[in-house]
């Protein structure tokens, strides 16, 4: 079976990513504490990347949450082997705080958090 992955402009999804992103951006900029900043924007990027597959294109939510998933477990995982310093991206602050420098399980299990958190949203019945 061929899966075969349609654009398709969902606005619901578009307005989620926005909004998802603003509160990213205020718990950025305004965020200095020990849980909001460290652990709940690792649950809500997973819901923002999320949200922002979902918003073009028309695939299968749990296909979208695995991915993201094993998308970010990739990059936290990459962060233990210290992969920013040994490319040489430490000199490109952005790069260097997208892709992270520190490995932590909580942040696994935050995005974890966010995934089923997805999950179960989308499969209430």
């Amino acid at each position: 079976m061929l899966l075969i992955a349609m654009f398709l402009f969902n606005k619901k999804y578009f307005y989620l990513t926005l909004i998802l992103f603003l509160i990213e951006i205020c718990i950025a900029v305004f965020g200095n504490d020990s849980f909001i900043r460290p652990f709940m924007g690792d649950v809500l990027v997973v819901i923002l990347i999320y949200c922002f597959v979902k918003a073009f294109w028309n695939i299968h939510s749990s296909i979208v949450a695995l991915s993201v998933f094993t998308f970010y477990c990739t990059i936290e995982i990459l962060q233990y082997f210290n992969f920013v310093n040994n490319l040489g991206l430490q000199k490109y602050k952005i790069m260097a705080v997208a892709l992270g420098s520190v490995f932590d399980w909580k942040d696994i299990i935050a995005y974890a958090i966010g995934i089923i958190t997805v999950l179960w949203l989308e499969n209430r019945t």
